[in-house]
């Protein structure tokens, strides 16, 4: 899973970090282009480490990515974009279902952003497939099934009857047995939700919302709902009715975060000065950092603050690849959080603003 890899790699310090971010195709013959982007750039990253004096190490790392690409399929298994990682010790890759920019970025730490992206710009949610019979937990990413079924999912309702023919025969005896039954699935949804939580979704008929809602300990979790019948039990028929109401969930989110933006404009809150943006990350102060899609910046960290390169000066001494990147995992690892927003909304700012705590 994506925030796995970004755990893992997030805090690695070594001499040389390479990683290698390209789009990728999903379909032929589009992916056969592929393998040979990877291959011009892993020779870029080959070209760039020739300037490093610790040929060995840098002769493992080219060797490492050489063969992880003879061996990555991109007939079947490709998505959006690829992002591997290497160093001495680590060789890792992860297929995401973003958009990016092909680069190579070599520094002394991994280049986390896209991981960050993918999994602030995406949604990743479940959806709870409920009757009296059954409950199944599906966890999606966008409009694509990442599994079915969520561990310890299904759940089978071993009595879905009542022992005594006569409280069969009373409706207001049959609630409290789909009561009863829904109350035992949630209690297994909200250690699901603990452990890794994520927006649900109900797919169920609607007197069925009712009673579960009835029953729910944690009804703000649950965003929405949509009806399905009997014949639709495959877990893309049911992600299909269900993406488009958790996107404009993710749609309506997105819009309050701007609106955050905006609010914190001429409060003594906000910066928009790039220099400004890194100091007070370096003092703790950001709480949420506000990044457009797409924009790189290259520099050189000095004692006073930054300096600003273009993207001619990446193979210069002392040169941070991206700046930008540096600062979403200092404001991270500071308690700070970076949202991804499109070109539009960050215009005046050139592309970066930061609110702080203080």
């Amino acid at each position: 899973m994506i925030n796995e890899l970004f755990e893992k790699l997030k805090d690695i310090r070594s001499d040389v970090c390479v990683t290698i971010i390209l789009n990728t195709h999903r379909t032929h013959p589009d992916n056969k282009k592929d393998p040979i982007q990877l291959k011009n750039l892993i020779n870029e990253a080959e070209e760039r480490l020739s300037a490093y004096n610790d040929k060995k190490l840098t002769k493992n790392i080219i060797d490492k990515l050489n063969q992880l690409s003879v061996t990555l399929n991109h007939s079947y298994h490709n998505k959006e974009s690829l992002v591997i990682f290497a160093n001495a010790d680590i060789l890792e890759y992860t297929r995401l279902p973003i958009h990016v920019e092909d680069r190579v970025i070599i520094d002394n730490t991994f280049a986390t952003r896209d991981l960050i992206r993918a999994l602030h710009e995406q949604v990743s949610y479940y959806i709870l497939v409920l009757s009296h019979q059954e409950a199944r937990l599906i966890e999606a990413f966008n409009d694509q099934e990442i599994t079915e079924n969520v561990s310890p999912f299904p759940i089978i309702n071993d009595s879905p009857f009542p022992e005594s023919k006569h409280a069969a025969s009373m409706s207001k005896g049959q609630e409290n047995l789909t009561e009863e039954f829904f109350n035992k699935v949630d209690k297994e949804v909200q250690k699901v939700l603990i452990n890794n939580p994520k927006p649900l979704i109900l797919a169920t008929e609607e007197r069925n919302y009712v009673h579960y809602m009835n029953v729910a300990d944690n009804k703000s979790a649950i965003i929405g709902s949509v009806s399905i019948d009997r014949n639709e039990v495959k877990p893309n028929q049911i992600i299909a009715k269900a993406w488009p109401t958790v996107n404009e969930f993710h749609k309506n989110t997105s819009r309050e975060r701007i609106n955050e933006l905006k609010s914190a404009v001429g409060t003594g809150k906000f910066f928009s000065d790039i220099n400004e943006i890194w100091n007070a990350i370096e003092q703790g102060r950001g709480k949420t950092l506000y990044v457009q899609k797409g924009l790189f910046q290259p520099g050189i960290v000095e004692n006073d603050g930054i300096k600003l390169k273009d993207h001619s000066a990446l193979h210069e001494p002392d040169v941070i690849d991206d700046l930008i990147d540096e600062m979403i995992e200092k404001n991270l690892s500071k308690g700070g959080e970076t949202v991804f927003v499109e070109e539009d909304d960050l215009g005046k700012f050139q592309g970066l603003a930061l609110v702080t705590r203080y």
